[in-house]
């Protein structure tokens, strides 16, 4: 009996020849490109096989056959890993927060392609917080095309130093993207700023030399900003060991000095400092000798006026 035998699957035709060795009827296909995990709730393609006699007679079977149905059921893996990208903070960032948020995104069509990934399995994914797994639940996900984006944010303050966070996750195919590693470090105190207090109030010479020493155990290095009144004094240098001293032009009167210093994490500490330039020399408005003249050995009152 000559039978003309063919399968349907997703949308295409193929003809099976029959391998008289098996007595089979057999065709050897190429995959669809894109994974069948979207296609149904039951995540595979149906294929339906269809056999026709000379006499025209066909019948067809198909995933719904209460005996050959689990057969017709195609499934189809892509094999393309999820990615890991827009990771904040990033390597080496210095945060001003014992609370950073940490936020990413999860994708799994990375080459751009909108269709044919199984998409982002977001119960897969791992993210832990200085070798402390967070839980998924914990952590806030929005969908997005191929995929999610992600943030958490510690509910408890993190200690100030390095923090280290590590990412990964699985798309529905269960490939497993390559797992991302993070360090970047937390700094919630500013530096420390002593800066030595002036001979006098008082001077009159037009240039003062402002020092003193600053340091941070935590985001080094320290620069200093040094301004009299609202006047930027220049580049400032810190030593290795923390010191600086600059020379800084005065103007006549009471001058505010502002020395600041900022560590990498922004944090900043303040010192204000004041000295008076006084250039003109005092002038006599007038003198006096009373009583004059006054007699041998007698006591007289000398009054001078000075402005």
């Amino acid at each position: 009996m000559a039978l003309t035998v063919k399968a349907t699957i997703n949308g295409t035709e193929y003809n099976l020849n029959l391998n008289t060795s098996t007595n089979k009827y057999e065709a050897t296909v190429t995959a669809p490109t894109a994974s069948s995990y979207n296609y149904n709730s039951g995540h595979y393609f149906p294929v339906i096989v269809t056999a026709t006699d000379e006499a025209d007679n066909s019948s067809s079977v198909d995933d719904t056959h209460s005996s050959l149905g689990d057969s017709l059921k195609l499934f189809v893996k892509e094999k393309v890993a999820p990615t890991i990208t827009n990771v904040s903070p990033s390597n080496s960032a210095n945060m001003p927060t014992s609370n950073p948020t940490i936020s990413f995104k999860v994708l799994d069509n990375s080459n751009g392609q909108t269709s044919g990934y199984s998409g982002i399995d977001i119960d897969s994914l791992k993210l832990t917080v200085k070798g402390s797994s967070i839980p998924v639940t914990n952590i806030t996900k929005t969908a997005i095309t191929g995929g999610y984006e992600c943030s958490y944010t510690p509910a408890t303050a993190l200690a100030d130093g390095n923090c280290t966070y590590t990412i990964s996750v699985s798309d529905n195919d269960g490939n497993t993207s390559a797992t991302t590693t993070t360090t970047f470090k937390i700094d919630t105190q500013p530096p420390k700023l002593n800066v030595a207090d002036f001979d006098s109030a008082y001077t009159n010479s037009k240039t003062v030399v402002v020092s003193g020493t600053t340091s941070d155990e935590t985001s080094s290095p320290v620069t200093i900003t040094i301004k009299v009144g609202s006047k930027d004094q220049g580049s400032v240098t810190v030593n290795n060991d923390g010191s600086f001293s600059k020379t800084v032009t005065l103007e006549n009167g009471l001058n505010t000095i502002t020395i600041v210093a900022t560590d990498t994490a922004d944090k900043k500490s303040t010192v204000t400092k004041t000295i008076t330039l006084k250039t003109d020399a005092p002038t006599f408005k007038n003198v006096s000798i009373t009583p004059n003249p006054v007699d041998a050995g007698k006591t007289y009152v000398i009054s001078v006026e000075v402005e």
